[in-house]
């Protein structure tokens, strides 16, 4: 008879976070059930919530790893920028060809700003956001006015993958051109940038 190994807490967090990161990125703090979490984790209720003692903290924690993402291509690209002025550039492209299509952790980020209506979640997330700019700020080595530039961009085109504006491209005008990020921004691949 096969004996069955024992996962540690440590993979079981991890393989929930990854489960409660699509749930809550597509049905938001409110509108997402821990017991579809937890089925879908192939764990109890109850079990989830020993490792994450409230629906709020694992919400958190989700946003949380949206954020650790995003900065993690941050610090690849910035490192990997031909030169320190070009930094900002490498981010925001890596930002367009990387984070840009993973449509959860997108979605996630803009979740956390959506439930700021609880206080709790409202000062964790505002103190994420802080750390991000912070932290690109850093990276970039670029003045207060490009960042407040890069970030605005980041977040315009999180509005338009939200929107999936490439499911109406071939029947909108507006839609076409504004479903591609790089062309508009300068992060993308056209010859200009």
């Amino acid at each position: 008879m096969a004996t069955r190994t024992r996962k540690s807490a440590e993979v079981r967090r991890e393989e929930i976070l990854a489960v409660a990161l699509r749930h809550f990125a597509i049905g938001g703090f409110h509108g997402t059930s821990t017991e579809a979490i937890a089925r879908e984790a192939g764990i109890s209720q109850p079990y989830l919530f020993r490792l994450f003692r409230t629906k709020r903290e694992l919400f958190l924690a989700c946003c949380d790893r949206a954020d650790e993402q995003l900065i993690a291509v941050f610090r690849r690209a910035a490192d990997e920028a031909p030169s320190p002025d070009e930094r900002l550039h490498a981010m925001g492209k890596a930002y367009v060809d990387e984070l840009l299509p993973d449509r959860h952790a997108i979605l996630m980020q803009m979740q956390g700003y959506v439930a700021s209506a609880d206080p709790d979640i409202q000062a964790h997330v505002r103190a994420a956001f802080g750390r991000v700019i912070a932290e690109v700020t850093r990276l970039s080595g670029a003045e207060p006015e490009a960042v407040w530039n890069f970030i605005s961009h980041g977040m315009l085109l999180n509005v338009t993958a939200a929107l999936d504006l490439d499911a109406i491209a071939g029947e909108s005008e507006w839609a076409a051109a504004w479903s591609k990020p790089g062309t508009m921004t300068g992060y993308g691949d056209t010859p200009d940038c």
